[in-house]
């Protein structure tokens, strides 16, 4: 049977990258705010006509790669973030045979549900 994905995680492992998904997390919304700060301050420079060069750009520049960096990892790991303000991820997994994904949000202690690849948080399920 052909896979959508080449990585499936066990629990287990899901579980043991929890510590390390939480910081990734917690940085990527850090980040997200300084990027949205930074536009905020390019655009009104760009509404007055000012030279939007400079130190400003930079450090949004800088944000948007450290931001980049990041979300390669969860891609390199086949790592899904559905809601980076919830903190809402899958894995990829198999129960049964069948493909499927572990479903974790940061305020849950423990990956406790999973969903079909198509129905999303709202098909969620208890593992057993």
């Amino acid at each position: 049977m052909k896979h959508r994905f080449s990585r499936h995680y066990t629990r287990d492992e899901a579980r043991r990258l929890l510590p390390e998904i939480r910081e990734w997390l917690a940085e990527l919304n850090r980040l997200r705010v300084e990027v949205d700060r930074y536009e905020q301050r390019l655009s009104g420079l760009n509404t007055e006509g000012q030279d939007t060069g400079g130190e400003t750009v930079n450090k949004w520049i800088r944000a948007l790669a450290a931001m980049q960096q990041i979300l390669a990892d969860f891609q390199e790991r086949q790592i899904f973030i559905k809601d980076l303000s919830r903190g809402l991820i899958d894995f990829p997994t198999l129960i049964g045979g069948k493909e499927v994904f572990l479903c974790w949000e940061s305020d849950e202690e423990d990956i406790e549900f999973w969903h079909d690849l198509e129905t999303g948080y709202g098909g969620r399920e208890k593992l057993d």
